[in-house]
């Protein structure tokens, strides 16, 4: 009997440990879980906000333009424009970090916004420079320096302020982003623990506004853990240096351009959601999700 209780006692130590053993795994587990979509749904957040900045920015812009002009048909297409981007605004302001499909729609829309702000930055900028001629002829007939004096220096405070709107207007896109696991063969997979290379490759959109020249381009990889890819060096973004995983400089004329980037794989990989996050001129450009197994 004594024998027998005995090994009764064993086994239910052994169990107990083996329960023990199996809530700490779970915990560990659940909490590792935790942190990880903690900071994605930060990286979402951000960029959510950073959508938000430039839809009320552009809205602010239809404002600030309307009371450049007097023609009324284009102060009632700005108004147009300017409802609609407000409406916009108002809808992301609703709309999850984390609804992934409202969010490509929304940004999608943001780079509609952008380029019809362009169009009225340059249709703008054309009438100025009609009514700054007309006004200048003017002040010659007359003869009325004092006039003309106030005319050239309200014509270069409306000069700064549209050239301001012009940087705005000048900023880049990127476009079809991808991101592509490859094998020791060369081959695409979607087992990312067998990748020896990622490849990120995208378009720079045509702008006849942006500055032409050597365009440095930032690439920065987040991991499912939340973790940078590692790089070799940093930029500046928004009043602080943020690392990077890629970097590369290309020749831009204001034409599509089409980019390619490498990372070589040098530490263990994950399955799971990869953030890919690309710069130039101090502005994020695009940002793009990827999910691996």
């Amino acid at each position: 009997i004594d024998s027998m209780n005995k090994k009764i006692w064993i086994h239910t130590i052994l169990v107990v440990l083996l329960l023990a053993g199996a809530t700490a795994y779970l915990f560990i587990s659940l909490n590792k879980q935790k942190e990880e979509n903690a900071a994605i749904k930060e990286l979402a957040e951000i960029d959510k906000k950073e959508m938000e900045n430039e839809y009320q920015q552009f809205a602010q812009q239809y404002s600030e333009m309307k009371t450049q002009i007097n023609n009324d048909s284009i102060v009632a297409q700005l108004t147009a424009e300017q409802e609609k981007t407000q409406r916009l605004l108002s809808e992301l302001r609703r709309v999850k970090s984390t609804d992934a499909r409202e969010i490509t729609r929304l940004k999608k829309e943001l780079a509609t916004v952008r380029a019809v702000i362009r169009s009225y930055v340059m249709e703008i900028d054309s009438l100025n420079k009609v009514n700054a001629s007309l006004a200048q002829e003017n002040t010659r007939v007359k003869g009325q320096y004092e006039a003309a004096t106030r005319q050239i220096e309200g014509l270069s405070t409306e000069k700064r302020s549209l050239s301001e709107k012009v940087a705005i207007a000048a900023q880049l896109d990127a476009t079809g982003i991808a991101l592509v696991a490859k094998n020791k063969r060369g081959k695409s997979t979607d087992q990312i623990t067998k990748a020896t290379t990622l490849q990120v490759s995208f378009n720079i959109t045509r702008n006849v506004t942006a500055t032409s020249g050597v365009k440095d381009i930032y690439v920065r990889i987040m991991s499912p853990t939340g973790s940078l890819l590692n790089g070799e060096g940093s930029f500046s973004y928004e009043n602080r240096t943020l690392q990077y995983s890629m970097k590369r400089s290309v020749e831009y004329n204001g034409e599509e351009t089409p980019v390619i980037l490498f990372w070589n794989v040098s530490q263990a990989l994950q399955g799971g959601t990869y953030q890919v996050s690309i710069f130039a001129d101090g502005n994020m450009i695009g940002s793009r999700s990827f999910n691996f197994k």
